[in-house]
């Protein structure tokens, strides 16, 4: 916990330099004293080896990345069933790690239509980074090669946002005939901060497009603006423990392999988390599951076979991990008491799969 502490500490160092990030890491430093050294805002991005690296023993680690990977997945494929064409937009499509197991899963069904042509289109930003047009070239050059692979027809886009990263539903090629989805994964690994405007303007933009199913999956953490900077510091504390504790009891022998779990991923969630809860001091929020819901997407019932999916997925691990059903179409991942993230599946007030 003292790297977990120290963390914390660069977080909140950062904020008190103005920068709302990273700075310094001297105690990061102390404590490492190795080749693990946390990442420093002015550094260039993880070499995408170490991204790669990072996000496998993340899995290999804990069910956190599977959880919501195969729910939303499980959902997908029961929505889309008898569908010819299937088109998925990707908020944050990463290294494309949860479509390899979709496709799978598509080209072994043994009942419905044959194996339906999926598009996926990712969306990035210019720049550099995990979001940048080169990356998701690199995310899309992969997944072409392993859908050949298989024989998943398959075709992939990029939708690129706006330089205030807002998404334009106008900016989006859509084909009649093909049944819509939009994937929203917002839990670690995925991006450490987003502007609540980035992610506002995709699921407003997603109301307008009528999509068969909105695939949901974020962090349990409180309301960004309810009890001051104080009370939701505690709160992020507390969660980031819950999972720090999770990934030691997962791998208690595997100091290296944490390090650079933490490098890459951790530290920066925790400095993001930290940034956005000092930006929105005096503000109210809400989960985006009950945002969706307040401004008119439906819920859509988790099946049975999503559910016991989720269960035997945590069978894997370690015994401190449980699945909670927070609502119908909401499973909850949690460890020991705390919960850790959810994943959610919603569809649009006009679409006939209600």
């Amino acid at each position: 916990m003292e790297r977990l502490a120290a963390h914390f500490t660069d977080a909140l160092q950062g904020l008190l330099e103005g920068s709302g990030s990273i700075r310094g890491h001297k105690h990061l430093s102390a404590i490492n004293n190795g080749p693990y050294h946390h990442h420093h805002r002015d550094d260039p991005p993880h070499h995408q080896s170490d991204v790669l690296a990072a996000f496998q023993l993340l899995q290999d680690m804990s069910p956190y990345v599977k959880f919501g990977h195969f729910t939303a997945n499980q959902a997908i494929l029961e929505a889309v069933a008898d569908d010819r064409r299937i088109h998925i937009v990707d908020y944050d499509i990463m290294e494309g790690i949860q479509w390899s197991s979709l496709m799978q899963a598509l080209v072994t069904r043994k009942d419905g239509p044959p194996t339906p042509h999926l598009r996926i289109t990712a969306l990035s930003r210019g720049g550099n980074g995990r979001r940048s047009i080169g990356t998701v070239q690199e995310t899309g050059r992969r997944l072409l090669a392993f859908a050949a692979s298989i024989g998943q027809p398959f075709s992939f886009h990029q939708c690129r946002l706006d330089s205030d990263e807002t998404f334009r539903p106008s900016a989006l090629k859509l084909v009649r005939g093909e049944a819509l989805v939009m994937n929203c994964m917002l839990q670690l690994p995925h991006f450490s901060y987003r502007a609540p405007g980035s992610v506002t303007s995709f699921l407003s933009g997603a109301k307008t497009l009528n999509p068969r199913l909105i695939a949901m999956v974020e962090e349990e953490v409180g309301p960004v603006g309810d009890g001051g900077f104080v009370s939701r510091f505690m709160d992020s504390l507390h969660h980031y423990s819950a999972f720090y504790d999770s990934l030691e009891a997962g791998f208690p022998m595997q100091g290296r392999a944490r390090a650079l779990v933490e490098r890459v991923f951790l530290g920066p969630r925790i400095a993001g988390s930290l940034a956005r809860i000092y930006r929105a001091r005096g503000e109210e929020g809400c989960p985006w599951a009950e945002w969706l819901a307040v401004v008119g997407f439906q819920p859509v019932k988790i099946s049975f076979a999503n559910h016991c999916q989720a269960k035997l997925l945590l069978g894997l691990f370690n015994d401190g991990y449980r699945v909670e059903e927070l609502a119908s179409n909401r499973l909850v991942l949690g460890w020991k008491s705390r919960r850790l993230l959810s994943a959610s599946i919603w569809t649009s007030p006009s679409d006939p799969y209600l």
